[in-house]
């Protein structure tokens, strides 16, 4: 029997629960969200809808009084937060949703023994850094969801120059979610064939700023944040801790010196089973490339010295 819960059910939590049902590996999905009737109405609608589609995984919703519904969940989704409002400041919003996720950890460690979670609120980096301050877990059982959505977001840029399947294209970046990620075009492949044999240096170098910024280009288009590709993403993640695939995606771990970095929490390679973070894959950064990811980790640890002023632990 395998259960994951789903904290927050606006847009990516509800497809995270959605695509972690067409999965048909999971038995039981979780919806917990703030506004308990949305998360009941979301959780029923996906049954219902598995007739049609052929699952057999139960879904059942709830609200902040109903965490008691998460017990003895085996992976917990938290994408609950709210997005930076005009005049909000950056403080404000770490502050805010810093406050929903330990909130939510804290719930969910009252009625699951030792789960891995996973954290997608934003901003990411620091919100799975203060997940895992309050949760008492090991630092190899809370992640954060940010590098398989950049890939994602990378590789179907590539699929569309190249005018090849997204399916043949394997990439890897690393460092913090947002614009100092860090992709390294020397580990992308289509098909085995590096990528650089295949496309000009400055139509590459286009795609990786691209997506760095790949969040933005979205809002900019719908006026809110994608929930499609990051929902999928994070049930990815669950889905190989589930069926213990041990997969190698990048991830938001706590680094322990890997990378001559420590105690920080950025993007880098893991191998995720069902005991969460496997191991972290060291790989053999150039100069330039471990400065870059030093510049990604500082920028991440200016926002965590934020945090850890708000005596919120």
């Amino acid at each position: 029997m395998s259960k994951v819960t789903v904290v927050g059910a606006g847009n990516v939590g509800a497809t995270c629960a959605n695509v972690l049902a067409h999965s048909d590996v999971v038995n039981e999905v979780v919806l917990i969200d703030l506004n308990g009737n949305l998360a009941k109405g979301k959780a029923l609608d996906t049954w219902q809808q598995a007739p049609v589609d052929g699952y057999s995984t139960r879904l059942t919703g709830g609200g902040l009084e109903d965490y008691a519904l998460t017990a003895g969940s085996d992976v917990v989704v938290i994408t609950a937060g709210i997005p930076r409002k005009p005049g909000m400041s950056r403080d404000d919003l770490i502050k805010t949703n810093a406050e929903i996720v330990v909130s939510a950890t804290r719930e969910i460690v009252k009625y699951s023994k030792n789960p891995i979670i996973i954290v997608v609120s934003n901003p990411l980096d620091v919100m799975t850094y203060a997940c895992w301050r309050a949760s008492g877990l090991s630092d190899k059982r809370v992640i954060g969801m940010a590098g398989v959505l950049d890939t994602a977001r990378y590789r179907a840029f590539l699929a569309e120059a190249l005018d090849v399947s997204p399916k043949d294209i394997q990439a890897m970046l690393m460092g913090g979610h947002g614009d100092t990620m860090v992709p390294l075009p020397r580990y992308t492949t289509v098909s085995g064939i590096p990528v650089t044999e295949m496309i000009k240096k400055e139509q590459l170098d286009a795609i990786v700023q691209r997506t760095k910024v790949g969040g933005g280009e979205l809002v900019n288009l719908m006026g809110t944040s994608a929930w499609y590709a990051p929902g999928a993403a994070a049930a990815q993640m669950a889905i190989s801790i589930i069926r213990d695939e041990k997969r190698i995606y990048p991830c938001c771990v706590r680094l322990n010196g890997q990378y001559k970095l420590k105690d920080i929490f950025v993007g880098a390679p893991v191998k995720l089973g069902k005991k969460g973070v496997n191991e972290v894959i060291k790989l053999r950064l150039k100069k330039d490339e471990l400065e870059l990811l030093h510049g990604s980790a500082a920028a991440v640890k200016e926002v965590v010295d934020v945090l850890d002023t708000m005596n919120l632990f």
